[in-house]
């Protein structure tokens, strides 16, 4: 007689896929369930846990990273495992995770950049922000990428926070980036650049920017930096008036007002400092030009009108103006990747679903025992804590389902756990605990230097230390 599912002795067995922020919340929610009770296995592509915090999060920018203190409670639960180092689609696929739990969750972010849409797009010097943000990291997925440094003017486009962290990067003093996780490769990359200015560019104006108050108040901070801003940028139009005075968020007033001051106090200050960072409001690109690499910015002046919803949108006006750079990096924006045997939508970047539960496709119909949540499910937004309540609506949605009897007839095979057969497949599982010592190295090897940890960036060489 089998026993019932949901009691301590037969747990609902979840698989969670990407061991990023909404891997730990919905790992840390389910775990929270007494009734029914559920056992968790986290797995990530990479032998390190915690997604973008580890890999995403600006390196000097430690005291966000001590959220992972949070994911290490929720990994000391008895229910929990984390199987590092495990790629869904190469690995295991989905028949095989249906085989041996109850129910999959994918939270696996979105890695991939929004395409500009322009000419010379693809020109050598062209690179998407989150490569250059992966490879600074030290992500082992990025470590052999190389970056034109050698320039004196790189254009970075978009005015998002990852487009702040590529700003600072760029232009930071040397001795300040040398007391954070830099990867060593990128610190010595960025010793030898030549850049000494950096041109930010957005296509609306500084009322809409999409970065938060601390980035851009650290720029008019940066030591050895010249942040120049432009008067005219903050005549505002009515366009922007009106949105700062219907705008829920008082962030972008809150931004206005930091860059208003920033301009009042350098008025009439020669501003000679080694590197500069100028921000240039109101300019989509149009085309990239250049003789077998990047060497020119073509931009186009824009307007502000609303369009039907009341959105504030950027509209071009047809004045060009060109920028001469040697390389630039794109950030407008992030998409998801599709997974094998999951239902994508590419246009949105993101797997169609309900409240967290997956659907054929967009409208479409639930497919049972598959959920979804964090940026996969909703779209790049948010910071790091959105996860969680992201995560707790796809949990709620998961246990209404075992109460409503959709997990009844899901009946699972004794013997049937995944890591026998993965290590039947020759596949070294990463433990947390493996983890741990990977991590206790990290941090000897960075107190040896005065730094937060100096990070391992190849899976070989971690899989070796273990």
């Amino acid at each position: 007689m089998s026993q019932t599912l949901g009691s301590g002795s037969n747990p609902i067995r979840v698989a969670v896929i990407g061991a990023g922020p909404a891997g730990f919340y919905t790992a840390d929610a389910l775990l929270k369930s007494e009734s029914p009770m559920v056992t968790v296995d986290l797995f990530d592509h990479l032998p390190t846990p915690y997604g973008l915090v580890r890999g995403g999060v600006a390196p000097d920018h430690q005291k966000i990273k001590t959220v992972t203190k949070v994911y290490e409670k929720t990994a000391a639960h008895p229910g929990f495992r984390f199987m590092g180092n495990v790629t869904f689609g190469r690995d295991m696929g989905l028949e095989d995770l249906l085989a041996r739990y109850h129910q999959v969750v994918f939270c696996t972010g979105a890695q991939k950049d929004r395409q500009l849409g322009v000419a010379g797009e693809d020109l050598p010097g062209s690179y998407p922000a989150t490569d250059f943000v992966a490879w600074y990291n030290g992500h082992p997925d990025y470590t052999g990428h190389t970056f034109n440094l050698d320039t004196e003017r790189v254009a970075v486009i978009g005015n998002g926070n990852v487009a702040m962290d590529v700003v600072r990067i760029l232009t930071a003093p040397i001795h300040e980036l040398q007391k954070t996780d830099i990867a060593d490769y990128a610190l010595d990359a960025l010793k030898q650049s030549k850049v000494r200015q950096v041109v930010m560019v957005g296509r609306r104006g500084p009322a809409q920017a999409a970065f938060t108050n601390p980035e851009i108040r650290e720029l008019t901070e940066l030591e050895g930096v010249d942040l120049v801003l432009r008067p005219e940028d903050f005549d505002l139009d009515p366009c922007s008036l009106e949105f700062l005075e219907s705008a829920s968020n008082p962030v972008h007033q809150r931004n206005v007002n930091i860059m208003r001051e920033h301009l009042q106090k350098t008025a009439g200050v020669n501003q000679t400092a080694d590197r500069q960072i100028q921000m240039l409001f109101f300019f989509s690109p149009v085309e990239l030009k250049g003789a077998g690499k990047v060497e020119s910015l073509v931009l186009e002046k824009n307007r502000l009108e609303k369009d039907e919803k009341g959105n504030v949108r950027a509209k071009g006006t047809g004045l060009q103006e060109i920028l001469n750079v040697g390389t630039v990096f794109r950030s407008i924006g992030y998409l998801g990747e599709a997974l094998p045997g999951v239902p994508f939508n590419p246009q949105w970047g993101v797997i169609p679903n309900k409240t967290g539960r997956v659907l054929t496709s967009e409208g479409g119909q639930v497919i049972p025992r598959l959920y979804t949540a964090g940026w996969i499910k909703r779209g790049p937004s948010g910071v790091i804590g959105t996860n969680k309540a992201c995560a707790v609506e796809t949990v709620r949605a998961m246990l209404d389902d075992f109460q409503s009897g959709a997990l009844n007839h899901t009946e699972l095979p004794e013997g049937s756990d995944i890591l026998g057969f993965l290590s039947g497949k020759g596949v070294r599982v990463v433990s947390f605990s493996d983890w741990k010592k990977l991590d206790a190295e990290e941090v000897s090897r960075g107190q040896a230097e005065g730094r937060p940890r100096k990070k391992l960036t190849r899976v070989e060489e971690m899989l070796a230390l273990l």
